[in-house]
């Protein structure tokens, strides 16, 4: 997934500057952005005040759009460096191109988990005859310094782990919750699951308290820690919890995110993941001059250009709060 802000801004993440070392209850409103030719995406993250959740570092959240008289996504080709892409449906299906040479329609609670390494590019694309509603979440994970070069590859898992309790099924995307492990590559200590509740149904979710939690509502009315939670918000719950209670006003979907905080601080911008504002203006060069990023071979269109960057320069971050 792209982000296609033709304003991007040069962002430093990372670090434990603005990481909670307690609990808290924090309620992340999105900024609206505009997706391609049809689709507009809740921007959860990156967030004022609040750039990362673990290793997670972006966060769109979409639909459900009603796309039967429409194209749906159509997100050209476009690069991504130092980052995993990971595609989360509940409804509709995308269909995923890269530069390796992959080819794969994504369905709803399949696991599509592209790690962009040193370098690649992809397209996404609603399929011609494609489902009437498309309703999803696609976020990055950043890669650590030691990893951030690895060979950019693609998986598909369409068979995950579950977790379950009366009223609750737990997906496990990325990481372990409760002892399952997804089979995606987690490159840091991270958990990622899809929730299911049951209308009115009260449960306990087990919790690592080393790790920085946040929870995105995909639909429905749940309460999270006695917070109500509607679609398209998150609610960012920090550090030092063993569990979290979650009750069900409606059926309802959330998203559970977390991991060890990110130690590393990080430059961020458009689709790029680095160490420094050279480094991610090189990297913008490579796309529009070079062939580090490769080709998306099949996609009936441009690749995407990329937007001017900002002579900005980056200031350090906070303390731990």
């Amino acid at each position: 997934m792209s982000n296609l802000d033709r304003q991007a801004a040069l962002s430093v993440c990372g670090g434990r500057g603005f990481v909670a070392a307690e609990p808290v209850r924090e309620l992340l409103s999105p900024r609206h952005v505009q997706l391609g030719e049809s689709t507009e995406v809740r921007r959860l993250l990156p967030n004022l005040g609040r750039r990362m959740i673990g290793a997670w570092a972006f966060v769109d959240h979409y639909g459900p759009d009603d796309i039967a008289d429409e194209p749906g996504m159509q997100v050209p080709p476009h690069p991504h460096m130092g980052l995993q892409t990971v595609s989360w449906l509940h409804e509709g299906e995308v269909l995923h191109r890269d530069s390796t040479g992959s080819l794969q329609t994504v369905r709803p609670r399949e696991l599509g988990l592209m790690t962009s390494g040193r370098a690649i590019s992809h397209s996404e694309e609603s399929p011609k005859a494609h489902a009437r509603f498309l309703h999803g979440a696609q976020l990055w994970v950043a890669l650590p310094e030691a990893h951030r070069h690895v060979e950019p590859h693609f998986q598909h898992h369409a068979d995950l782990p579950h977790v379950t309790a009366p009223g609750l099924t737990a997906t496990v995307i990325l990481g372990t919750l409760d002892g399952a492990r997804s089979p995606g590559t987690a490159y840091t200590p991270i958990i990622g699951a899809d929730i299911a509740l049951a209308r009115g149904a009260e449960a306990r979710l087990p919790l690592d308290p080393d790790f920085e939690y946040a929870v995105l509502s995909m639909s429905g009315e749940a309460h999270v820690d006695t917070v109500p939670l509607l679609p398209g918000s998150m609610l960012y719950l920090g550090c030092g919890r063993t569990e979290l209670p979650l009750r069900a006003e409606s059926d309802a979907g959330l998203m559970l995110l977390g991991g060890e905080p990110f130690e590393e601080e990080i430059v961020m911008w458009w689709n790029f993941i680095g160490r420094s504002h050279e480094e991610i203006e090189a990297a913008r060069t490579d796309w529009m001059t070079g062939t580090r990023f490769g080709e998306v071979k099949g996609y009936d269109g441009a690749p995407l250009p990329a937007p001017d960057m900002p002579p900005v320069a980056l200031k350090p971050r906070g303390r731990v709060r």
